[in-house]
């Protein structure tokens, strides 16, 4: 009975698109295959901007990492970017400048990447670069660790797993759960991607030879009863040791399973903490009798209901000049996101951060839409403008130009978007996505500071602070 179950599971992530075909990996393959001749011809360029010697451009190279579900500066954000733009193959690019591990985001032959960038104290990095060797990682700064953190953490996992199979496998799960249930995304105080898959191996080091249903229900079980803040820590041989202090006196600290020891980068909070909490509980008690007469997986699954569980919420709009400004304007304001949840923590209590973007097509400007659900019960009354006014001063915040719009206002259940309300069904002027186009060549001229008057490209513009406006 539990091999049906595993069975019915496994069906069931091949009905939801989450085990990539032989077609789709070759393509993976492909784009990285791809990514990697662009980035070498990108550090090749930047090494003869520097003035570099014949020889020295020779031997300097640059290589593209992979990790995740499969396995900084002007050069970086503006060469590099320029150079991917000119690609055909990509689209939807935008730059993440001022997040903690800076990015760019874009699609490569239509998949997703993340493109954040390491620099390594060394002329030349070999293709097959380890990088848990000591001495590609001496006196790296902080933000190259942090962009290098994942392939760290996603290559010392590999290694420690009885059986990488069951461990994929039970991510991809995890993952879709995560998702369905409105508890991923780290920017909005959830679950990240690297959380989760080192949540994973840990209840796969706990169970080597358990089948995938078996896996799962015990994933749910140990984490819908863990002892928080006591931290998860892969087996390793190594002891917990002491991190950042405020990583280890977060909610729930997950120890990266790399040298230097730390905790993983957390924005959970008092609320998002105890949605988490309850979407584990709720999984158990759904997973915890697998062999019951009538179990059906897909009640896992099920997308969470806020229009049933809230009756208002804070409506979140954003809006730039154009789709180019609109990417930009968005991921800045994402990374800020956990000082708003926390000032309506302190006014309302509770609330539910939905990850999910919407775009309301019935506006002629560029724009994105986000809702966060608020405290059933709650009886003082919200002073949207003054949660607001607060916002915008940490937007303003160390903003490096990212201009646009902001509006808070507060609704109720019935003007959420009709993709909310009925599963399945789209309201008419909604979407659920939104796309950034190619960008134009618009800003400040930026020149070489090695190579006078050789002309880069075009960075953001130093333009005024953010607007606001709030409505009650």
């Amino acid at each position: 009975m539990e091999e049906e179950r595993s069975i019915a599971l496994h069906q069931l992530m091949v009905n939801e698109g989450l085990i990539p075909s032989s077609e789709e990996e070759e393509r993976r393959q492909s784009v990285v295959y791809e990514l990697r001749k662009i980035v070498l011809a990108w550090i090749k360029r930047v090494a003869w901007q520097r003035r570099l010697t014949k020889q020295q451009i020779a031997a300097t190279s640059a290589t593209v990492l992979t990790n995740g579900s499969y396995g900084l500066g002007e050069d970086f954000f503006i060469v590099l970017c320029n150079m991917l733009k000119d690609s055909p193959e990509v689209s939807e690019i935008h730059c993440v400048r001022d997040a903690k591990a800076p990015l760019m985001r874009f699609k490569f032959d239509g998949i997703p990447v993340d493109l954040p960038y390491a620099q390594l104290k060394v002329l030349s990095v070999p293709e097959d670069v380890d990088v848990l060797n000591p001495f590609f990682l001496r006196d790296m700064d902080e933000a190259s660790w942090k962009s290098l953190s994942g392939v760290c953490a996603n290559k010392c996992i590999l290694q420690l797993l009885p059986d990488v199979e069951s461990f994929q496998s039970l991510l991809r799960c995890v993952k879709l759960w995560a998702k369905r249930r409105g508890v991923y995304g780290n920017l909005h105080g959830f679950l990240g991607a690297v959380h989760l898959a080192i949540l994973a191996a840990f209840v796969c080091q706990s169970h080597p030879g358990a089948s995938l249903s078996a896996l799962v229900s015990e994933f749910f079980k140990t984490f819908a009863f863990w002892p928080w803040p006591t931290p998860v820590v892969l087996q390793d041989g190594i002891s917990p040791v002491p991190g950042d202090a405020s990583e280890i006196r977060s909610f729930m600290p997950i120890q990266l399973p790399c040298t230097p020891y730390e905790y993983c980068h957390s924005n959970i909070t008092k609320s998002t903490f105890y949605k988490i909490r309850a979407e584990f509980l709720r999984a158990h008690n759904l997973t915890r009798d697998l062999l019951r007469l009538g179990f059906d997986w897909s009640g896992i699954f099920e997308p969470f209901p806020y229009s049933k569980k809230y009756t208002q919420f804070v409506k979140i709009f954003l809006s730039a000049p154009d789709q180019d400004k609109l990417g930009d304007w968005v991921g800045w304001v994402k990374s800020r996101f956990r000082s708003l949840i926390v000032k309506l923590e302190e006014v309302k209590g509770l609330c539910d951060p939905n990850p999910t973007e919407y775009v309301d097509t019935g506006i002629a400007e560029a724009n994105v839409v986000f809702y966060c659900g608020l405290q059933p019960g709650k009886t003082n009354s919200l002073d949207i403008e003054s949660v607001g006014m607060d916002f915008l001063k940490n937007i303003n915040n160390g903003s490096q130009g990212s201009c646009g719009r902001m509006e808070l206002s507060i609704v109720q259940a019935s003007e959420l978007p009709k993709v909310e309300q009925v599963e399945g069904r789209r309201g008419k002027g909604w979407k659920a996505s939104w796309r950034i186009p190619r960008y134009t060549h618009q800003g400040t001229p930026v020149y070489s500071q090695h190579l006078p008057h050789y002309f880069l490209g075009y960075g953001a513009n130093h333009e005024a602070p953010a607007g606001f406006s709030a409505t009650g």
